[in-house]
């Protein structure tokens, strides 16, 4: 069993910073990879940015410049420091957790609870 506790969301101004955090527990063999996605009312999920266990990153063009992903290996934790943040990134965010829990490297998708996001104008 696989377990993500999210933190670090709130309420903030325009222009204001936030950081998520996401640590993953339980019965994780290898991690591909970790990121953020977030859902406004009435839209769909959308990516918001990725970190692959090579280090690549990818970032939605709406937060790019503004948003980075990082993580730390040893606690199987993945961050979001969020930068110069306007009400259209207000939503819930998801942490998202690409892992095998065997050396099969069979990857499943985990998701976190979501925290919400609110960027006050």
């Amino acid at each position: 069993q696989v377990q993500l506790l999210e933190s670090g969301g709130g309420l903030v101004q325009a222009g204001g910073s936030l950081r998520l955090s996401c640590a993953a527990s339980g019965n994780i063999f290898s991690i591909n990879a970790m990121g953020w996605y977030r859902q406004a009312p009435g839209k769909q999920r959308e990516l918001v940015a990725t970190i692959t266990s090579g280090g690549s990153l990818n970032y939605a063009d709406s937060v790019k410049g503004r948003f980075t992903i990082s993580r730390d290996n040893a606690k199987n934790t993945v961050y979001l420091q969020m930068n110069s943040l306007k009400p259209e990134d207000t939503a819930v965010y998801y942490c998202n957790l690409q892992c095998s829990t065997t050396y099969r490297l069979r990857y499943t998708n985990y998701w976190g609870q979501g925290t919400q996001v609110t960027v006050s104008s």
